[in-house]
């Protein structure tokens, strides 16, 4: 008698047999040579490390949120999403939210700039329009002029797009005219194309270093002479602490100077909104360009940045900003002045996030790194910032983020981890480091 509440078994069937793992150069074959410029941080895995909470970071440059009005922003993005969600979560076009490029203008306004928002583009950040402006100006080998050191991401972009960076040295008073005409000499004498000037001219990322008011118009006028493009990358104009802002290299010159713009610095990173002010032929390539690559920016987060700009005090809401990094800025100062060991020197920025730190001949500080953050304290070494492996003397030190205390704190077990590694430095010497030499990937860590 059967069993009418019971399925009849089935016979077991077999596993499928598992495919070998595809060997790593089946793949490489396959890569475009862009491709072979594209490394990942060597730090990254310290940096997981780095981010428990009993390390103190003096690494990355993120922005103090604590200090944004986080209950009327939920309430003005929950009114955003309820009235006009249909708008906000919907596609838009490429050049971004119309509303918000005006408000840009007003934003840009404040150092000099008058410009058209036909001519402003909203990006996923000022990273996405520094890579779409290499991407359309630079074919491999080209050339691009940039300050030595240099902010990380940009050498990314440049490097992922085959594009050679030459280094213009600095000095208290920013890029050095002089320099700059001797690298272009030289790269001209090469039969090369020089094909940009990038430059972070405020509180520059990472050196710290504000580019003087009469080298602006001189730097402006030598680009001019020789058909150079300026790239002005400018995430911390607006976060100066004293006195008015610089007068930005776009208000000199409209039609020489791509503008990069970014409300990361002065209101909400997470965001990414950023854009790009470009002469109008400029413009509907970068149009062009950004449909290739995300369609349209995010319309809900730049929604959102247009709302706060039109419901709060965003200018008074810098200036809380500027208090807070200053006063961050001055404990990192004094501690570096009481703790630091002699031979040490840096740079004192009068606005922004960084320090930039040179340590005395032999230490290296890559290699230290991972002894720093055993000993409770992360940094980025200033080999990142450069193309060619240089800065192993340098590190930069962020400020922005850790309350005075913790970098008073962090600023002494970094000098601790300083004064053991010159100790080993006389009793050893110097070890050779193996550095690889060329720029590496961006990430938050080293933003």
């Amino acid at each position: 008698m059967s069993d009418h509440g019971s399925q009849p078994a089935t016979p077991e069937q077999p596993s499928p047999p598992e495919k070998p793992a595809r060997n790593l150069d089946a793949y490489r074959a396959h890569y475009a040579e862009r491709t072979t410029g594209m490394t990942a941080s060597e730090i990254r895995a310290l940096f997981a490390v780095a981010s428990r909470p009993e390390v103190v970071s003096l690494a990355g440059g993120m922005p103090n949120l604590a200090a944004l009005p986080l209950d009327s922003l939920a309430a003005e993005v929950a009114r955003l999403i309820s009235v006009d969600g249909q708008i906000a979560l919907q596609y838009g076009s490429a050049h971004g939210v119309p509303e918000l490029r005006e408000q840009i203008c007003e934003v840009m306004a404040l150092e000099g700039i008058t410009a058209h928002p036909d001519d402003v583009m909203v990006t996923a950040g000022s990273q996405m329009a520094l890579d779409m402006v290499t991407r359309i100006f630079c074919d491999p080998g080209d050339v691009i002029l940039a300050e030595g050191p240099s902010y990380v991401g940009a050498l990314g972009s440049f490097a992922a797009y085959q594009a050679e960076v030459v280094h213009v040295a600095m000095d208290e008073d920013g890029l050095q005219p002089d320099a700059l005409r001797q690298a272009i000499a030289d790269v001209t004498a090469q039969g090369k194309r020089i094909k940009f000037l990038y430059t972070i001219p405020n509180f520059h990322n990472p050196g710290g270093i504000t580019l003087a008011l009469p080298r602006r118009s001189e730097i402006l006028e030598i680009c001019a002479q020789h058909g150079i493009l300026v790239v002005e990358d400018n995430p911390y104009g607006l976060l100066g602490f004293d006195g008015q802002p610089h007068p930005a290299l776009r208000s000199m010159d409209a039609d020489n100077v791509v503008y990069l713009g970014s409300f990361s610095k002065t209101f909400a990173s997470g965001l990414r909104v950023g854009w790009v002010l470009a002469p109008h032929a400029i413009r509907e390539k970068l149009v062009l360009t950004a449909e290739s690559a995300t369609l349209c920016p995010p319309t809900l987060n730049q929604m959102i940045v247009s709302r706060y700009l039109s419901t709060h005090d965003w200018q008074g809401q810098i200036k809380i900003f500027q208090e807070q990094y200053r006063e961050r800025r001055d404990a990192m100062l004094s501690a570096l002045e009481q703790y630091m060991p002699a031979g040490c020197t840096w740079t004192r920025p009068d606005g922004g996030f960084f320090v930039w730190l040179t340590v005395p001949e032999g230490v290296d500080t890559k290699a230290m790194l991972p002894r720093a953050v055993t000993q409770r304290v992360a940094y980025v070494s200033g080999t990142g910032f450069y193309r060619d492996g240089f800065g192993s003397r340098q590190m930069r030190l962020s400020f922005c983020y850790p309350t005075p205390e913790r970098i008073r704190e962090g600023v002494r077990r970094l000098a601790n981890t300083l004064t053991e590694e010159m100790e080993l430095v006389r009793t050893f010497g110097t070890v050779p480091q193996r550095s690889v030499p060329g720029p590496q990937a961006p990430s938050p860590d080293t933003a």
